[in-house]
C-alpha cells in the first residue's frame, strides 16, 4: 500500500532536535491535507505540525515527551484511501518492534520509550523515575537522595536515560580527577569548572505555608539563557533622560487618522525603533556579536522586540532587515509579531537571527531598566514610560520653566568589545535623533 513517511521537520538552522508535547491524533484515524497532527516544542519555540497529505495514519512512532532528531521518520501515513485495520503495528506506546524498521539512532530511544510505558515508582521525594533509570541507578550504586539530586532535561524535570549518563560521566571525571596530585593553580581552576557544570543553587529553606511552583519548559530555557548571558558578557549599564515632547504632540495628532486609513494602531515603539535604527548605522558596533577572539559586525539591522506573554513568560521575536523599512513598515510588522507571539502563532524563523534587542519598560509604567544582554548580541536598549515633568526652556529671551514630555533611555552592553565612551555616545546619539524629531511629517 502506498505509505508516506512524515519526518519531524528542520525548525530553524540551529535546531537539530524537537520534543512532541502533543498528538492530537491516533493510529486508524482519517486525516486529511493540512489537518494538525502534533505539536512540537524546541528550545526556541512550540509549533503545531499539519499533514503534507490526506489518507490514514497507520503508525505512530515516537510518543509523547519524546526528543526526536530533525530527519527522522515520526509516523506513517497510509495515502491509499482504503479503509484499513490498525493492529498492534499501530498502537501509541510503542515504536516499531524491529531495528530493520527505524533508523540505528532511534532504536536507543525507542527501547527507553517501552520501557517509560510502564508503571513506575516514586522515591521518598515524590519524585518519579523510569524504571530505566531505577535500573541504571541500582547499577551503578546510585542513592535515592543522590538520584534526587540530578536535575533531569524531560517533562516538569523528569530525570531520563540521557540525564543519568552525563551524570555518570561527570562523577566520574569527578573520582579520576581526584586522585590526583595537582599544582595549585590546576586545582583553583578544576573547582571553577566545578561550580559550572555542577549548577550549584544556593540552600532554600521551605516553610509550611509557603507555596511551590515547578518552573514550565520556557521559563526553564528563559532562567538557562539569562545565567549565560551574564557568565558570557560583562554587562555594562549607561542611562540618560530624553525630551520627547514633539514625538508625542505627533503621535497624539495622527494616531487616530492613521488607523482609520491602515487599521492598525500606532504606538511609541515604531518610532523608537525608527530612530535606533538611524543610530546603529551611526556606530555599527553596537549591531555585533563576538566570536572568540573575533567581532563580527552584522551587516543586516535585525530588531528582537522583547514582548511579555500571557503565561508570565517573555519571548523576543524579531523582526528582519528592519533597516529597508519605513515607517508605516516597521509599524505593521511590529503589531503582526506582538499579535503572534500573544496567541502563540510565531514560526520558529520569527525568534531567530535577532542583531539588537529592544525592551520596552515604559508598557509597564516602569520609569528605566537594566535588561540582560540577548546572546549572541552585545547590546540591549530599554525604554522607560514617558511622564511629564517640569524642565528649563532655554528661549531667545532667557530661560523658562515649562512642562516636557521626558523619558529615560538605557543601553547596556558588552563590556569585551564596546567601551563607555562608546556606548555613552550611541545613547546620546540616539536621544538627538528622538529630540529632533519632526512634528510636521507624515507616513507613507
Amino acid at each position: 500500500m502506498p505509505n508516506f513517511e512524515l519526518i519531524m521537520p528542520k525548525l530553524g538552522e540551529s535546531v537539530e532536535e524537537a520534543t512532541i508535547t502533543k498528538w492530537f491524533v491516533k493510529p486508524g484515524d482519517k486525516i486529511e491535507d493540512d489537518d494538525i497532527l502534533l505539536e512540537i516544542a524546541t528550545d526556541k519555540v512550540d509549533s503545531e505540525i499539519p499533514s503534507p497529505v490526506s489518507g490514514t495514519l497507520v503508525k505512530v512512532l515516537f510518543n509523547q515527551d519524546e526528543t526526536v532528531k530533525v530527519g527522522a521518520v515520526i509516523a506513517i501515513i497510509d495515502t491509499s484511501g482504503e479503509d484499513m485495520k490498525v493492529g498492534d503495528e499501530g498502537r501509541t506506546g510503542e515504536t516499531l518492534t524491529e531495528e530493520a524498521e527505524a533508523p540505528a539512532d532511534m532504536t536507543e530511544s525507542a527501547s527507553e520509550t517501552v520501557q517509560d510505558t510502564k508503571p513506575i515508582r516514586k522515591s521518598d521525594s515524590e519524585r518519579f523515575y523510569s524504571p530505566l533509570v531505577r535500573k541504571i541507578a541500582s547499577e551503578e550504586s546510585i542513592s535515592i537522595s543522590e538520584l534526587d539530586s540530578i536535575t533531569g532535561s524531560g517533562r516538569d524535570g523528569r530525570v531520563q536515560k540521557n540525564d543519568i549518563i552525563k551524570y555518570l560521566e561527570e562523577r566520574n571525571k569527578i573520582s579520576e580527577d581526584a586522585e590526583e596530585v595537582r599544582k595549585p593553580e590546576e586545582e583553583a581552576k578544576i573547582a571553577v569548572d566545578q561550580v559550572a557544570q555542577d549548577k550549584q543553587k544556593a540552600q532554600v529553606s521551605i516553610s509550611a505555608e509557603d507555596e511551590i511552583i515547578q518552573m514550565d519548559r520556557i521559563r526553564k530555557l528563559i532562567a538557562e539563557h539569562m545565567v549565560r548571558s551574564k557568565q558570557i558578557s560583562p554587562h555594562v549599564t549607561n542611562m540618560l533622560e530624553a525630551d520627547v515632547t514633539d514625538l508625542v504632540l505627533w503621535r497624539n495628532r495622527v494616531k487616530d487618522d492613521f488607523f482609520t486609513r491602515e487599521k492598525e494602531k500606532i504606538t511609541y515603539l515604531p518610532l523608537f525603533m525608527e530612530a535606533a535604527i538611524q543610530t546603529i548605522k551611526d556606530y555599527p558596533m553596537i549591531n555585533a556579536s563576538v566570536d572568540g577572539e573575533k567581532i563580527i559586525i552584522r551587516k543586516n539591522i535585525n530588531l528582537g522586540i522583547a514582548v511579555a506573554l500571557p503565561t508570565g513568560n517573555l519571548i523576543v521575536p524579531v523582526i528582519k532587515n528592519a533597516d529597508q523599512m519605513n515607517l508605516l513598515g516597521l509599524t505593521k510588522a511590529l503589531n503582526k509579531l506582538a499579535n503572534d507571539a500573544r496567541n502563540n502563532r510565531l514560526n520558529p524563523d520569527d525568534i531567530q537571527g535577532g542583531t539588537f534587542t529592544i525592551s520596552n519598560f515604559g508598557t509597564f509604567r516602569n520609569v528605566m531598566g537594566t535588561p540582560i544582554i540577548n546572546q549572541p548580541q552585545v547590546a540591549v536598549l530599554a525604554i522607560g514610560t514617558i511622564e511629564k515633568k517640569p524642565a528649563v526652556i532655554e528661549t531667545p529671551t532667557g530661560d523658562l520653566i515649562g512642562i516636557r514630555h521626558k523619558m529615560f533611555l538605557s543601553l547596556t552592553y558588552d563590556h569585551r568589545i564596546i567601551d563607555g565612551a562608546y556606548g555613552g555616545a550611541f545613547l546620546r546619539k540616539l536621544a538627538d535623533y528622538l529630540e529632533a524629531f519632526d512634528s510636521n511629517r507624515t507616513i507613507y
